[in-house]
């Protein structure tokens, strides 16, 4: 079997894990998606080699730093085989992820079943959906963009009109992405919370934590009219911006501009350098929380700078990503961002301060200083 043909096999796996049908567990699946990249990607394999790992279980599957997205391709097929890149924002390209994708169906299925769990009371009814972002282009090169987009599809998926029987349906509408060059389009926002009340249906707002300030900033104190069963979904986004709140202030401001509860504010967690997200479980629980719940295919361990070991739970760690969705790049990878486990999840503490070169740091030099090396 080529490596496109086990590619797809691995792929149709982890859609199948993902609506919990097949046989597969999760860090059999994990091992095996490991296996097939140490198999195709030169510098993973160097990778494992330093480490000394011979794959032979969960427990030694190396991770890769994501700073290696930043600075060489992590992909088991060649660049003409790319469906799209994500490329993570940032203020200069050099200090840009890049993150390629030989499929997207995989990173969209398994984004909207997760979000949907997440964001939506009821999956069987539709909703007026729009982004407080710009649109992510076409093939997308944003991931936070192309869920967006795969969310407009999946949980609309007709036009924003007056009469939506009569016009086309076109997730590329600008009435849908609000935020431009212009800066936020307030009365497009304005627009689909009236058709969201004539309609009779929920509201979702998808945007980031920047946005919703432009949109506290744009409201002044007054409150925007929605139904009270809108949802929002609050992600990253500051792009080294200071902001003068913190996330859940900004929550408490978006739910009192909409006239909705913070619990409808739901916070949401991804990265270029993943396919699948987590998010804060506030429907669910009826509060506003700061813990995470990642998706079935992700799971989040944090781990000790140095030694790369797991920590109990309540001690802080640098966050470790498996990711199932990750089949053509790194289903495993470490960052530099601080994450503690507790009982309600797994909450984000910021970025580690210093990151001296050890852990992780060396692994990245085992990647990437030594790209050059011969393939065996």
């Amino acid at each position: 079997m080529d490596f496109v043909a086990k590619s797809d096999a691995l792929h149709g796996r982890v859609q199948a894990f993902a609506r919990g049908q097949g046989d597969d567990e999760f860090e059999a699946l994990a091992l095996e998606i490991a296996q097939f990249q140490a198999r195709n990607i030169p510098a993973y394999a160097r990778l494992l080699e330093a480490r000394g790992s011979t794959l032979s279980s969960f427990a030694d599957i190396v991770a890769v730093p994501t700073d290696a997205f930043r600075l060489a391709r992590v992909a088991v097929h060649p660049k003409a085989m790319d469906q799209t890149c994500f490329v993570s924002s940032g203020t200069s390209s050099a200090a840009r992820s890049v993150h390629p994708m030989r499929r997207l169906d995989t990173y969209q299925d398994l984004a909207v079943r997760f979000a949907t769990e997440k964001l939506v009371d009821d999956p069987h009814s539709r909703r007026v959906v729009v982004a407080l972002a710009p649109h992510p282009g076409s093939p997308p090169t944003s991931s936070l963009g192309c869920m967006m987009r795969a969310l407009m599809v999946a949980l609309d998926g007709r036009a924003l009109s007056v009469d939506p029987d009569g016009a086309l349906f076109n997730p590329d509408s600008l009435e849908r992405w609000l935020v431009s060059n212009q800066g936020l389009n307030f009365a497009g926002l304005e627009r689909a919370a009236r058709m969201a009340l004539e309609r009779q249906e929920p509201l979702l707002i998808l945007g980031t934590s920047l946005a919703l300030v432009n949109l506290l900033d744009a409201l002044d104190g007054r409150t925007l009219r929605c139904p009270r069963t809108t949802t929002v979904m609050q992600t990253g986004g500051t792009k080294g911006r200071k902001l003068r709140s913190t996330a859940p202030d900004i929550a408490q401001g978006v739910a009192r501009a909409l006239g909705i509860g913070v619990e409808r504010v739901v916070s949401e967690y991804g990265m270029t350098e993943l396919g699948s997200q987590a998010y804060s479980d506030n429907l669910r629980t009826g509060t506003n929380t700061t813990a995470f719940t990642p998706s079935p295919c992700l799971r989040i361990t944090p781990v000790d700078p140095v030694r790369l070991r797991p920590v109990p739970d309540g001690e802080p760690g640098l966050a470790r990503f498996v990711d199932l969705c990750n089949v053509d790049s790194a289903v495993c990878v470490l960052t530099q961002d601080l994450v503690v486990r507790t009982d309600q999840g797994v909450e984000l503490l910021g970025r580690r301060p210093g990151a001296p070169a050890r852990g992780c740091s060396l692994d990245l030099e085992d990647l990437i200083l030594h790209r050059s090396a011969p393939q065996s």
